[in-house]
């Protein structure tokens, strides 16, 4: 494309660039302009004059504390339990939406698995802590009514992950069904009209049909799923942590807020940050280069 098509291109599409400009705006100052205070991890940050340079000292630190090895695994084992128990629930519940034939039930039941997504992790925590404590909890309450005895969720470690995997899955499995909702929509329904001619069930039209359609879709959200993977949720985990469980819970988001901002280990927190940084960026590029290898399908 030469520079006066590509210049016609854009002026034909000023209003989509201008709506687009808030967005890149916020990107911008918000996850770009923050990547120059990166260098701080490998300095030692003074809080009166020039910081001097360090090398990778906090990084050896780091490695070599057996605190941030139990954060590590922690964060690997809650992210990994997120993405093989709640990955696959958004896609069914897409499935299940769409056999919906009712539009006023299918919109009823849409806006209330959503609402949830508009929570806060603050608010969702206290239903859970809620419904959940021990022994006055609405659900111990039940357990009772049949004669089983009170279960300490919030603060049993062998528990308190499968509330953070639950409590995830109820805020977000709706607004996460969306997208593939919306892929859904978008196949042509000649192909549904075509199974059904041919005698095929719906269980064989979501298979043959619906799956390979949206199969795009799917490794897309996976891909940039795996971006975010060492995340594990630092809201939902600050609020639902008690010093019961932390040694199961504590992650790296929470290790970095802990030893960056609550005791002023700049250096250290930064590191910490920065090897999350870099192993999600890892994590994203070979799962593209896997996808494209095994389906012919990536982000990029």
């Amino acid at each position: 494309m030469d520079r006066r098509s590509a210049r016609r291109r854009i002026y034909r599409d000023r209003h989509l660039y201008l709506l687009l400009t808030p967005v890149l705006i916020y990107f911008f100052i918000w996850h770009y302009i923050p990547i120059w205070g990166a260098r701080i991890a490998f300095q030692d940050v003074k809080y009166i004059g020039e910081n001097t340079w360090a090398g990778l000292k906090h990084f050896r630190i780091l490695f070599s504390s057996p605190v941030f090895f139990r954060v590590f695994m922690n964060t690997i084992t809650i992210s990994a339990m997120k993405i093989f128990f709640f990955f696959p629930l958004p896609i069914l519940l897409a499935f299940l939406l769409n056999e919906i034939t009712s539009s006023g039930l299918r919109k009823g039941v849409q806006s209330i698995i959503y609402l949830p997504h508009f929570l806060s992790w603050v608010v969702i925590a206290g239903i859970f802590i809620s419904l959940l404590q021990s022994p006055d909890g609405a659900l111990n309450q039940l357990l009772g009514l049949f004669g089983i005895a009170p279960v300490a969720f919030m603060t049993s470690t062998s528990h308190i992950r499968w509330v953070f995997v639950g409590s995830e899955i109820w805020r977000s499995i709706g607004w996460d069904s969306i997208l593939y909702i919306a892929a859904i929509n978008n196949i042509s329904l000649e192909l549904y009209d075509a199974a059904t001619v041919d005698g095929a069930t719906k269980l064989q039209q979501a298979l043959k049909i619906t799956l390979p359609c949206i199969l795009p879709t799917i490794i897309t959200v996976f891909i940039l799923n795996m971006g975010f993977f060492m995340n594990a949720g630092f809201d939902q985990v600050f609020n639902m942590m008690n010093d019961a469980v932390i040694n199961h819970v504590d992650i790296i988001d929470t290790y970095v807020y802990r030893i960056g901002l609550g005791k002023g280990n700049f250096s250290l927190g930064t590191a910490a940050g920065l090897f999350k940084g870099v192993i999600g960026l890892v994590l994203i590029l070979s799962t593209d280069r896997l996808s494209r290898k095994v389906t012919g399908e990536g982000v990029w």
